[in-house]
């Protein structure tokens, strides 16, 4: 059994628990779920480009972590949260039904992927691929640049 990815695992699935009881709609809590969903396309980019040896443990803990962030992620802009967050567009709340149709877009996509499990990292590369015009097509319509 490899340890360290029953560890990771471990550590990711924590995190994405903790994003669900932690998340405040604060300009902060929104940043640390962005960092969730960063931290696991960073892994598995790094899966997908050869720099870390495919490993399926982390490929699941990833994709995971990014369908339970995405399904709580348009949670945090509730009404009247729309100040004092210089990354996050007044758009948000002006097209919240489009906004929270691209999280669960990226959540079941994620969990298509999931169940569906990449088995090598070219298969990764197209998950990211995926997943990737998800993220983009959000940042597009709906971050602001600093």
């Amino acid at each position: 059994m490899n340890w360290k990815a029953v560890a990771a695992a471990l550590a990711m699935a924590g995190m994405a628990a903790g994003s669900v009881t932690a998340a405040d709609g604060t300009h902060d809590s929104r940043v640390a779920l962005m960092k969730q969903i960063g931290g696991s396309a960073g892994a598995l980019a790094a899966i997908a480009k050869g720099t870390k040896p495919y490993d399926a443990e982390a490929v699941k803990a990833a994709l995971t972590t990014i369908a339970a962030t995405a399904k709580v992620f348009p949670d945090q802009f509730k009404p009247g949260t729309d100040t004092n967050d210089e990354g996050a567009s007044p758009k948000i709340w002006e097209n919240m039904d489009d906004f929270k149709a691209r999280a669960a877009k990226l959540s079941s996509d994620a969990e298509t992927a999931l169940a569906q499990l990449p088995a090598d990292p070219a298969a990764v590369g197209a998950t990211m691929n995926t997943l990737g015009a998800n993220c983009g097509g959000c940042h597009k319509a709906y971050r602001l640049s600093k």
